[in-house]
């Protein structure tokens, strides 16, 4: 079951909710619909991961629960918050975002090499600029700044080129 609530006018948030699947394709195309092309498979992966995890290991793959992703579009990025029915994982540290410097914060998200899972959370703080979750791990806050060209500034530097050309020609 697929459920989206589109936005009210005063919020620019939409909402999907969806039985715990990892069949995302469809939802995953939906939450990249407005996400420039460039970055498409960069931030499928890290939804991808996110939407894996609230479906494993938050709702241990059990269709009578949902998962819930609300998203937004502003002028700075894109967010995601996606919260799950599990029971919520238990933080190994107290800062509410992972703190680099921290290194309670750092080594359970980055794993040995020869381990063969628990990269999750590390591959979505390598893709995304803000990573944060709740107090109870069931509510996982993702966004990604983009980083936009001033507008005009090709035009400008187009008129900029022919007016310095016509400059040297005229001497």
């Amino acid at each position: 079951m697929l459920n989206i609530n589109f936005p009210h006018r005063q919020s620019h948030w939409q909402k999907i909710s969806f039985s715990s699947t990892l069949y995302l394709y469809p939802i995953l195309d939906l939450l990249l619909n407005s996400v420039p092309k460039p970055l498409h498979n960069e931030v499928r992966l890290g939804l991808q991961e996110a939407l894996v995890n609230a479906a494993t290991h938050g709702n241990a793959l059990n269709p009578s629960k949902s998962i819930t992703v609300e998203y937004r579009q502003s002028a700075r990025g894109y967010c995601w918050i996606i919260t799950d029915q599990g029971m919520g994982f238990d933080r190994p540290c107290p800062c509410p975002q992972v703190v680099l410097d921290c290194p309670n914060c750092v080594s359970p998200w980055f794993p040995p090499d020869e381990s063969e899972n628990g990269r999750g959370l590390g591959i979505l703080m390598q893709i995304f600029d803000q990573v944060h979750w709740n107090e109870d791990g069931t509510r996982l806050r993702l966004s990604k700044k983009i980083k936009r060209r001033p507008q005009g500034t090709s035009q400008n530097a187009i008129k900029r080129f022919f007016s310095e050309s016509y400059r040297f020609l005229s001497l």
